[in-house]
């Protein structure tokens, strides 16, 4: 009964956003003024993503889970889960810079906000000239020489910056104070989590002239000030095989380049898979089943479904994710 699903996608009309989910994705935003987000698998209330195809066709995911949950998420994944889908997952289109912002750790968010925190990554799909962004800090940092640089006005001045470029991957666990630059088409994983503590947004104005709530004393508890010298994630592209970007305790996710026709086997992985199609398309073959994955596309295979086959239509990039 079990099958690959696909969602309806929710998009989301941001302050900073762009056309290019539209112009480079093809999604179809309608009467909306821009797209700055587009929700393509979420479990968060208010927002919990809708199946688009197949028996299920109409059901959301939260009563998905309630009727078919061990055989969705897994045995062991159900059993720490529940009926709480634990992953999210977006595209970001940056046409202006996003506030400087931080999330909470799962502690930290338990405490406030009797939620989960948010560690995420990036994987950058498109980048117009000089395009950057923000993560972490460019030297050795405290709380109070944060304090001070923020309260003058040079919060800039310790922050690392980044250029950036097609195919880069940043990891963001929570607490480390970051942004997207404008410029960016972001495909973006994380957790479970809309709790956002914004730190500053550049004076930026709604169309009424309100400025946005900022979160100054909520952040600073929330803020890892560990300097790294390296923010950026290292990977060898290869062709037809699995490369990894991310291995946390809150995902795994994975690159597939496939070539023409090629194939590769379903991971040896006993829980739900997640694949977003970021350019090309393929199809997930189980038996004499095929659903066809094109840019822009996510799917969910359900654990149940524990053999298949992704078959390259010509050439296909995907990023697989699953909790080990």
């Amino acid at each position: 009964m079990a099958y690959p699903l696909k969602f309806k996608t929710i998009y989301k009309d941001k302050i900073w956003g762009g056309n290019k989910i539209k112009n480079l994705l093809n999604k179809d935003y309608g009467d909306l003024p821009n797209c700055g987000e587009t929700w393509e698998l979420s479990a968060v209330p208010g927002d919990i993503s809708v199946v688009s195809n197949g028996l299920w066709r109409g059901q959301d995911l939260k009563s998905l889970l309630v009727q078919h949950g061990a055989a969705i998420m897994g045995v062991k994944l159900y059993e720490e889960f529940g009926t709480d889908f634990p992953l999210l997952f977006k595209f970001i289109d940056a046409n202006q810079d996003l506030s400087i912002q931080v999330h909470p750790d799962d502690s930290l968010a338990k405490k406030r906000h009797q939620g989960l925190g948010k560690t995420e990554m990036w994987y950058v799909l498109q980048a117009d000239s000089k395009a950057s962004l923000i993560t972490g800090f460019n030297r050795p940092m405290s709380q109070g020489e944060y304090l001070k640089k923020f309260e003058s006005g040079n919060l800039m001045e310790i922050l690392n910056q980044e250029q950036v470029a097609k195919g880069d991957v940043f990891f963001l666990p929570a607490g480390r104070i970051h942004t997207i630059g404008k410029g960016l088409l972001i495909a973006e994983i994380q957790q479970t989590s809309d709790i956002t503590y914004r730190i500053h947004d550049f004076g930026r104005t709604d169309d009424q002239g309100n400025e946005r709530d900022l979160h100054i004393e909520e952040s600073l508890e929330a803020i890892d000030y560990t300097y790294q010298s390296n923010y950026k994630t290292s990977y060898d592209e290869e062709s037809n095989k699995r490369v990894s970007l991310v291995t946390c305790p809150y995902f795994v996710t994975n690159k597939l380049s496939l070539t023409d026709k090629k194939t590769l086997k379903a991971p040896q992985i006993a829980g739900f898979k997640i694949y977003m199609c970021i350019g090309g398309s393929a199809k997930i073959v189980n038996g004499d089943e095929e659903t066809l994955l094109v840019k822009g596309e996510t799917v969910l295979i359900p654990a149940m479904l524990s053999t298949y086959e992704i078959k390259a239509d010509a050439e296909v990039i995907l990023l697989e994710t699953y909790i080990a």
